[in-house]
């Protein structure tokens, strides 16, 4: 299973939290002070703002994936784009701690392709990313 992935990041936390809990018309999965996600099944997506001081708008967008074989897969159609990826392992992130695939479209926009393997109790700090653009959330 796939799940569409978009994060968005915010000035106003609590009013976008607001916004989109009244348009999905429910309330956010995961709530933090910085940080809230809505794991919505119509339409099925993962859907993440954050308010950690990045320029606010479009972050990056992404492929959720329940297995590292899928996640494997995803890889290889990067490959198949003729797009670089950038792999992390055990990346702490967004609450959880995540293997990932990075990389960039032809556009700048900052693709992402992950299996969640838990979670965890802070945000954590992914590491650099090697093919990043100026969306692309990572430090």
């Amino acid at each position: 299973m796939k799940r569409f992935h978009i994060h968005i990041a915010v000035e106003d936390l609590p009013g976008n939290i607001r916004f989109y809990s009244a348009l999905f018309g429910i309330e956010p999965t995961v709530s933090k002070p910085d940080y809230a996600k809505w794991m919505l099944n119509d339409p099925f997506i993962n859907f993440a703002l954050s308010a950690r001081g990045a320029k606010t708008g479009l972050d990056h967008v992404g492929i959720q994936v329940d297995s590292e074989e899928a996640l494997n897969e995803m890889n290889q159609r990067f490959a198949q784009a003729d797009l670089p990826a950038a792999e992390q392992k055990s990346a702490q992130c967004c609450y959880a701690t995540s293997n990932k695939y990075w990389t960039v479209d032809p556009q700048g926009i900052a693709w992402e392709t992950f299996h969640s393997l838990a979670t965890i109790p802070v945000f954590g700090q992914d590491t650099s990313i090697p093919i990043k653009s100026e969306s692309c959330c990572a430090a």
